[in-house]
């Protein structure tokens, strides 16, 4: 029969594998807080806004050289 420190040490390698992998926490793209389920990426709507901004101002933008145009005919 096996005493109780090979017990726990079996029971502690089961519980281990049974475990759920903890879900990494995401983080807010723009102010770096953990992200809210409500505004998801961003932590807030506020945050939200601010990058809904910044698409519309232009200020993220793709760079893209001359040649690259496919609508030229």
């Amino acid at each position: 029969m096996p005493d109780d420190s090979t017990r726990s040490k079996t029971n502690a390698k089961t519980s281990a594998k049974t475990a759920a992998p903890a879900k990494p926490l995401r983080r807010c793209p723009i102010c770096n807080r953990p992200a809210a389920e409500a505004s998801r990426p961003f932590c807030s709507p506020r945050c939200r806004d601010v990058d809904l901004n910044r698409w519309l101002s232009g200020s993220y933008v793709i760079p893209a050289t001359e040649g690259d145009e496919d609508d030229v005919e």
